[in-house]
């Protein structure tokens, strides 16, 4: 029997034809919402998917499955799936994220310092009114999770004039950034940022890390950014901080419950910007991971699963950076 994959995406055929031309003795399946997934799952080979997508109802239907390939950086649904097989081969879209994650942390930024909302709501109601606007320019910018798109964003960073601080665990010296600090010293870089970015894996090191104290550390004139994972914040510590204006505000794109519920009191915090986790999502995803598929895919039909890029060890923590 031939080896088959589903690719469970709302614009999976964008990835049907490439695969197809490529590797023609392949079974490409499409799953264009995850309720079609189930129906078509049973006995392929390899199973293509952002984590959202993703559960044990789907996992223990997918009796045949040989590879697990996330189409996101992160691999973090795996916490969510106890009956994937250790025998499964895991991997992911790691590295081409940096242009799209890091100019949607930058959107922001500028949305946030520059009061967007303000300006927007004056633009309905046809109001002219002046007001100062605040620059990025001289303004420092703190970045938890020091990876490759932390990396691109640094490069925009300075490109506006900003100071950038890391806090990372694994590296000491990254191009564009003036100064590293270990995580242990992470509430004394808060305190620094005029706008604190969240980039970090979520890992049991990370979930929960910017709570009470850490935004305690913050300037009253500070932005948190949280374009990593929702859970990386103390969601109710957050929004006490947001409610009595201890920090100026905050752009979420990542969120403790998605979708978001409508009747969550985020949505209403004239302080806060709500995108919903489409940092990594971009009108050229379908290019930029193109290659990583194709290539691993050649990988497991010729049986050379180690020479897979991205290829995780099951059991390994992410990355600390």
């Amino acid at each position: 029997m031939g080896k088959s994959i589903l690719v469970v995406e709302q614009f999976a055929g964008q990835f049907h034809d490439r695969i197809a031309e490529k590797y023609p003795q392949l079974e490409v399946r499409l799953a264009t919402t995850d309720a079609a997934a189930p129906a078509l799952v049973s006995d392929v080979s390899a199973l293509f998917a952002f984590g959202p997508s993703l559960n044990e109802d789907l996992i223990r239907k997918g009796g045949e499955l040989e590879w697990l390939q996330f189409l996101s950086s992160g691999t973090d649904a795996l916490s969510r799936l106890p009956s994937l097989s250790p025998n499964v081969v895991v991997t992911s879209c790691h590295g081409v994220h940096g242009p799209s994650v890091s100019e949607m942390a930058f959107l922001h930024m500028l949305v946030l310092a520059r009061d967007y909302a303000r300006i927007r709501r004056n633009q309905d109601r046809g109001v002219w009114e002046e007001f100062d606007q605040a620059l990025l320019n001289r303004k420092t910018v703190v970045i938890l999770g020091v990876g490759l798109i932390a990396e691109a964003l640094a490069l925009r960073c300075k490109a506006f004039g900003m100071t950038v601080i890391g806090v990372s665990n694994g590296r000491s010296e990254v191009p564009n950034f003036d100064r590293m600090l270990p995580r242990t010293q992470f509430e004394e870089a808060a305190g620094l940022a005029d706008f604190l970015v969240l980039l970090a894996p979520l890992s049991a090191e990370t979930k929960g890390i910017v709570g009470t104290k850490v935004l305690a550390a913050m300037k009253p004139s500070a932005f948190l950014v949280n374009v990593a994972r929702g859970a990386i914040c103390d969601e109710q510590a957050l929004l006490e901080a947001l409610r009595e204006r201890r920090i100026a505000g905050a752009g979420l794109d990542a969120h403790w419950a998605e979708p978001l519920p409508p009747e969550h009191q985020l949505w209403t915090m004239d302080n806060v910007m709500i995108t919903p986790h489409i940092a990594g999502r971009n009108d050229r995803y379908a290019d930029l991971v193109m290659p990583i598929l194709l290539h691993n895919i050649g990988c497991f039909l010729e049986s050379r699963t180690g020479d897979m890029r991205n290829l995780k060890v099951r059991g390994a923590s992410p990355s600390s950076t």
